[in-house]
Formats: C-alpha cells, sequence, structure tokens
C-alpha cells in the first residue's frame, strides 16, 4: 500500500481489525520512509460494476462517490457514523447482487433514496430536491406533500 504522504510504496501494516458490521477490515499502517500512520480498509468486492450515466456514458462504479453523497446529504444532521456505512454497505451489496455488471444510475438513486428514507427525513429530502432537479419551491411542496399525505396536519406533530 502506497502512503498517501510520501508515496513511499513499503508500509508495514501495524494492526488489523473487522470494523463494526463485520463487512470490512481496518488496517492501522505505518510508512517507514516518512514516518507517517494512516489508516486503510480491505472490502470484498463481489464484481465490478459499471454505471451508465444519463448521458450514456459508462464509468466504473465508486463507493467513494456513493458515501460523499450520503455524506452531503447527511451533513449537520445528527446519525451516527457507524449508520451511515451500514447503510454504503447496504447499497453496495444490492448493487452487487442485482447480477448485472451495467447499472443505470437511476438504480443507485432510488436505492439511496429508500435508505435515506429511513433513516433520516431531512437528508431525504435534501437528497430528493438534487436527484429529482428541484428547480422552485413549488417541487419541494409537491414532493412534502406526497411524503406526507394528504390526511396528515403537520400541526399535530409539533
Amino acid at each position: 500500500m502506497r502512503c498517501p504522504f510520501c508515496q513511499n510504496e513499503d508500509t508495514q501494516v501495524k494492526d488489523s481489525r473487522p470494523t463494526e458490521d463485520k463487512a470490512s477490515i481496518r488496517r492501522r499502517r505505518y510508512c517507514p520512509g516518512c514516518g507517517a500512520r494512516f489508516t486503510t480498509f480491505e472490502r470484498v468486492q463481489l464484481r465490478e460494476l459499471t454505471i451508465i450515466k444519463k448521458s450514456g456514458r459508462r464509468v466504473p462504479f465508486s463507493r467513494d462517490k456513493l458515501e460523499r453523497s450520503l455524506d452531503i446529504a447527511l451533513r449537520k444532521r445528527p446519525v451516527e457514523p457507524d449508520k451511515v456505512e451500514r447503510l454504503a454497505s447496504s447499497i453496495v451489496r444490492r448493487l452487487e447482487s442485482m447480477g448485472e455488471s451495467e447499472l443505470a444510475s437511476e438504480q443507485i438513486g432510488m436505492l439511496v433514496m429508500e435508505g435515506l428514507e429511513t433513516l433520516d427525513k431531512v437528508a431525504y429530502v435534501r437528497y430528493a430536491s438534487v436527484y429529482r432537479n428541484f428547480r422552485e419551491a413549488s417541487d419541494f411542496e409537491r414532493f412534502l406533500g406526497k411524503m406526507v399525505g394528504p390526511n396528515h396536519d403537520y400541526e399535530d406533530d409539533h
């Protein structure tokens, strides 16, 4: 593993342990070149996934991009990091178990929406506003109206 600080390719593993959800291995590493310490995570990858964008362009699936999307939607929300990690792992497992090596970007978006809806409603609305390309306040009103339903009185909740 290359050192992220000095690019030395000869780093040493000092400690390995499974993550809380047992889906990956956390490794503490040391670089003898610069003395830096850093952490890596090793995960099982069942298959290489290619994402087909709306434009038709094909790009490799990136778990990091998925995690960044979740982090943006959940910014400043009271959600524990391990729940976000479990959601990301769950989405990746579902994608890999679909049996397809090429998936439409919309499939990922729908899985993220499903997961955020149960995890945090504010993050769900934030993600939906970008995913569904809300352009004006009325877009939010329609979406929120569908979320709470016609017989729901918002005042009763507060």
